[in-house]
């Protein structure tokens, strides 16, 4: 299996993992061959990157780092959060708690764990999946950093609800297809203070949680929003949601864009280290999201296109690949497998989006 973008889809390709919609319904079931009206169904719906099957990809398996049912089901808890308390304001939390205990059992006994499988979302479940996938971010970072189960139950809180102020912005600020004047950009930053207000009326959500979800826009360099706090006068695990959250914004696909590559995003954080986020902390992060995942397709050195077969932990950008193109384009009949790792003369000059 491999990830490819819509655009690339060629009629009778299979999926390869299910999409399911976040009302509980099935869009396409794994193993359906594409024709030109799902692809068309799929841009509709602002899904815009699926997971297939074919002659290059059919032998390679990738499991999300959570099961299937626990993402979908944490997925719908923030959604069913959110609508209430932009109907109500009555909100149970219980479920919630729930959710973040069930993720933490999945993560906490899988010390090598390596997010190579990216959700398959459509761009107006951007907020309720995006919530989900920075809190498993940030629960394997916690891991990696050595956090104990407790630690990592308060910093999972705060990431899970990381963005419930958002309710309390209107839609036409959030799903504005184009980018925001000063006057809504302002009004968009108050997210984080909104979502601490809501959390103050619930003393079973604690002072750090609640803190997440305060100041996760904060940055080391004190030019972040709301509070400008510097260094040391924010807390670690808000560092570490920083992290999450916008790595996963910048592989996500918006309203007004399309998502970048993973390899642009590490490079983005490892960049910013020591500026706007926490040096040990982006150690940590990417010592479990891969550059180049399983099944992406990246152009060599020798020039080359080769298919990732595994990541090297300690070594994320020389993977163990499989060649799949000669430096002509021509594809090959024996496909050899490279090491990176043992091959110091080749390197990964980019990841290809044209296969």
């Amino acid at each position: 299996m491999r990830r490819i973008s819509v655009d690339k889809i060629i009629t009778g390709m299979r999926l390869s993992k299910s999409i399911n919609l976040i009302d509980g319904r099935m869009l396409l079931s794994k193993g359906m061959p594409l024709k030109e009206s799902y692809i068309d169904k799929l841009k509709n719906l602002g899904i815009y990157q699926v997971y297939i099957d074919d002659e290059i990809s059919s032998d390679l398996h990738v499991d999300d780092v959570i099961s299937e049912e626990t993402r979908f089901h944490a997925r719908v808890q923030v959604k069913k959060l959110m609508e209430d308390i932009s109907s109500s304001g009555a909100i149970d939390l219980c479920p919630i708690g729930d959710t973040v205990n069930t993720i933490i059992d999945e993560l906490i006994y899988n010390k090598n764990i390596m997010v190579n499988l990216d959700d398959v979302r459509s761009v107006d479940d951007y907020t309720f999946s995006h919530s989900v996938n920075v809190c498993v971010l940030s629960i394997i970072t916690g891991i990696n950093l050595g956090y104990n189960q407790t630690r990592i139950k308060e910093m999972g809180m705060g990431a899970l609800l990381h963005d419930i102020g958002k309710t309390k912005v209107s839609n036409e600020i959030i799903k504005k297809p184009g980018f925001l004047h000063p006057v809504e950009m302002e009004e968009m930053k108050k997210h984080a203070e909104y979502g601490h207000e809501i959390l103050k009326s619930f003393p079973e959500i604690g002072y750090t949680s609640r803190f997440v979800v305060l100041a996760h826009h904060e940055r080391c360099d004190g030019s972040g929003y709301p509070l400008g706090l510097k260094g040391e006068e924010t807390h670690e695990f808000v560092k570490v949601v920083a992290v999450a959250d916008v790595f996963d914004a910048l592989t996500s696909d918006r309203i007004y864009r399309r998502r970048v590559e993973r390899q642009e995003a590490v490079e983005y954080l490892t960049s910013m280290s020591g500026k706007l986020f926490d040096c040990d902390i982006v150690k940590a992060f990417i010592r479990s999201v891969p550059v180049y995942p399983i099944g992406t397709i990246v152009e060599l050195s020798t020039g080359q296109k080769a298919i990732v077969l595994d990541n090297n932990r300690d070594f994320p950008t020389r993977p163990r690949v499989r060649i799949i193109e000669d430096e002509k384009r021509n594809r090959v009949q024996k496909c050899d497998v490279i090491d990176l790792l043992k091959i110091n003369n080749i390197t990964v000059l980019r990841e290809c989006r044209d296969i």
